[in-house]
């Protein structure tokens, strides 16, 4: 096995290297502006998984008062409730037909293997749950990853072999004919 440490390829079983899919040498249109969108999309992320969850909790508190404290019992199931919103959020949107959560669609990214491949549900939710768990633990570190190299890719992406790339210039949107 061999191993190209330029971040170029990855390693095969026949000795070579195999180039990555999105070379950001010879496009950096594809990763242009990527970190500070991907800060945006986060945000907006974050609004989507929390609003359910809020209401969740204010229902809970309601419910409560209406049943004399007895429907406060529901507490105890919101925090699992809110993290498996966030995994089930983060597989079925990056798992869908276009790779992205709803804030990497308002900002115009999506999410794709090394080799090219569209996200599927599994890696949707390992790229969230490895998120949460490196920034538990190194978060200066995970962000300052993705400013020292070509692709923008933050510490999880590494692991888990994804790229960010910018949707539109990936697969350009054809211009509508004008009038003759």
């Amino acid at each position: 096995m061999s191993y190209d440490s330029s971040d170029s390829g990855v390693w095969r079983n026949d000795g070579g290297v195999q180039p990555h899919a999105y070379d950001p040498y010879l496009h950096p249109e594809l990763f242009r502006g990527v970190a500070t969108r991907r800060v945006f999309a986060f945000l907006i992320d974050m609004v989507v998984i929390s609003v359910p969850v809020i209401l969740g909790y204010v229902f809970i508190a309601l419910f409560g008062v209406v049943t004399l404290g007895i429907g406060w019992a529901l507490f105890w199931i919101a925090w699992p409730a809110s993290v498996i919103w966030a995994i089930v959020y983060y597989g079925a949107c990056i798992g869908g037909p276009s790779s992205a959560t709803i804030g990497m669609r308002v900002m115009d990214l999506e999410l794709r293997t090394w080799y090219g491949a569209p996200g599927y549900f599994v890696l949707g939710a390992t790229h969230a749950v490895l998120f949460w768990i490196t920034v538990s633990f190194l978060s200066p570190f995970v962000v300052l990853v993705g400013l020292f190299n070509g692709r923008r890719r933050l510490l999880h992406d590494f692991v888990l072999g994804t790229v960010v790339i910018n949707n539109s210039v990936r697969a350009p949107v054809p211009q509508a004919a004008g009038p003759y």
